[in-house]
């Protein structure tokens, strides 16, 4: 390949890869990277852990899976590490107190499930499945003190969470200092060339990057994305807090949660979860209706998960029931053998629309909640109960009771 070829060809994969990302350490470093890779067409070694600590990946967990993909897609090789050992530790990044260790049953029933959604985003036959308990469970006393000397005591006390525990006068377990080091040499075992991650997860990459050099290995690029924000615009996307979308969410559930943010989270998630070019997003912003443009990004997501074709019956679905009030289509049921029961019960336990009573009463006397279109605000309300009310709360929930 020529000069001027070898150059235009840096740049292309750069422009896609720099997509979305917060910051590069370091970009220099990565575009000579890239240049070799080209090259000698040999393929980057793209590292990319979780730990198995929960069973449902969301959107906000396929932001940096996305990347992965982008790598895969230039020809890249990306590895999908699972902290098989370090998921016992926990990882202490955003955590106000030590975490408790998890069993390898709960382990390994997760990994499975994790697999399975992979296949939505990956090409699983051309993925690199590593489990880090391969090389660190083998790892001596020597192995391990030779580790921890290459590391202060200041530098980890330093770390934000780490400090922040500490000045409340919380403890900060030994074994929590283990982990951005054995995170580190993952990298090294791995001899990673890029290592993905969070925007939090910045001090743990950079050890990996530190390691390599250690090792006199070349130094890892750390490419760190920004949390994606849920569906709340508020705090980070977490199912424990309500306010995801999970990469099996049915296509109307995608809908319908996408046509619940604001505005201005619609653009930050044009940007962070398709790949809709950045003009276009701009002139979407510009010229397009914000209705219209929430139920495009709607439509682009569930297209990405699912197909196009759903992803049109998701938008017709959506529209004759919330735009066009048109009840008669067919929706989710729900069998309840009550007579009567007070809304605030009927949203909380039975339909565990949902998790706390503060959250339905709110919903409530806003006019969020519906009986066949019909808004009831008073939060004492008692319902009677008839086969074939359809039951509305909120912009995205809504079954039809059965009795």
């Amino acid at each position: 390949m020529e000069e001027k070829e070898l150059e235009k060809e840096v740049l292309r994969q750069y422009n896609i890869l720099k997509r979305g990302c917060e910051e590069i350490i370091n970009e220099a470093e990565f575009k000579e990277k890239l240049r070799k890779s080209i090259k000698t067409n040999t393929p980057l070694k793209v590292k990319f852990g979780i730990d198995p600590t929960g069973s449902d990946l969301h959107i906000g967990h396929a932001v940096p899976l996305r990347k992965l993909k982008q790598f895969q897609d230039l020809g890249h090789e990306p590895i999908f590490l699972i902290g098989t050992f370090t998921a016992r530790i926990g990882d202490p990044t955003g955590k106000s107190e030590t975490r408790k260790m998890l069993g390898m049953d709960v382990i390994e029933k997760n990994i499975k499930t994790y697999l399975d959604q992979l296949k939505l985003i990956l090409d699983i036959d051309k993925l690199t499945v590593r489990y880090n308990h391969e090389w660190l469970e083998s790892l001596n006393l020597t192995d391990v003190l030779n580790l921890l000397s290459k590391f202060t005591v200041s530098q980890m006390v330093a770390r934000e969470d780490f400090s922040k525990r500490l000045e409340a006068g919380k403890p900060v377990s030994l074994i929590e200092f283990m982990y951005p080091i054995l995170q580190g040499y993952d990298s090294v075992e791995l001899n990673a060339d890029v290592e993905l991650g969070a925007t939090e997860q910045k001090f743990n990459i950079l050890r990996g990057r530190d390691l390599l050099k250690d090792f006199d290995k070349e130094p890892q690029i750390c490419m760190l994305m920004p949390i994606l924000v849920g569906l709340d615009g508020v705090e980070k996307m977490s199912k424990s807090l309500g306010n995801y979308i999970g990469v099996k969410d049915t296509p109307n559930d995608m809908f319908g949660k996408i046509m619940s943010i604001s505005d201005d989270l619609m653009f930050v998630y044009y940007e962070q979860i398709t790949d809709i070019p950045i003009d276009e997003i701009e002139e979407i912003k510009k010229n397009m209706h914000p209705m219209e443009a929430k139920k495009k990004l709607a439509m682009e997501l569930i297209k990405i998960y699912y197909s196009e074709k759903e992803a049109l019956e998701a938008r017709e679905y959506f529209e004759n029931v919330f735009s066009k009030k048109n009840l008669d289509v067919e929706l989710p049921e729900v069998s309840i053998s009550l007579d009567e029961v007070s809304i605030i019960d009927l949203l909380v336990t039975h339909l565990n629309f949902y998790k706390s009573t503060s959250e339905a009463r709110r919903v409530i006397t806003q006019g969020g909640f519906k009986v066949n279109d019909e808004a009831i605000k008073d939060i004492s309300h008692v319902l009677k109960l008839e086969d074939g009310l359809v039951i509305k709360a909120g912009k995205k929930n809504i079954v039809r009771i059965k009795k």
